[in-house]
């Protein structure tokens, strides 16, 4: 059976968030305390997490007009890994950040789900101190 984890954070600024999200190639320092590590090449990154582990990760589309980016992990420890990002504007300049991800098998939630959990809200903080 198929997992799909979602994750939502609050942003003070929507297009900031949006900047940092689409930049693919450098997910280290938006996700900065969970990342260690980002390298692309073409559409393909090598994503290192703070606890070691690394994964390959391969963009499959940025919606530039929905302000949403999917990628899927291509060589990783899941039989199947898709994920998206979305900022949607809360219509005062701030915005929510969604993160969904669809895996198996679905014993590897245990894993992803507090990954997930403490990189939202790295990428919250972080942009925070940016902002």
């Amino acid at each position: 059976m198929m997992v799909s984890i979602t994750k939502k954070v609050a942003v003070s600024d929507g297009w900031a968030a949006w900047q940092a999200a689409y930049d693919f190639g450098n997910a280290h320092h938006a996700f900065a305390g969970v990342l260690a590590d980002c390298t692309l090449e073409d559409d393909v990154r090598m994503v290192t997490f703070t606890n070691g582990m690394v994964v390959k990760e391969r963009l499959i589309g940025i919606d530039e007009g929905r302000r949403r980016i999917a990628y899927a992990v291509i060589d990783g420890p899941f039989a199947h890994h898709n994920a998206s990002f979305q900022i949607r504007d809360n219509g005062v300049g701030g915005g929510v950040m969604i993160w969904t991800c669809d895996i198996l098998p679905d014993e590897a939630s245990a894993m992803v789900e507090p990954l997930m959990q403490a990189g939202i809200e790295a990428f919250a903080r972080n942009l925070e101190a940016v902002t």
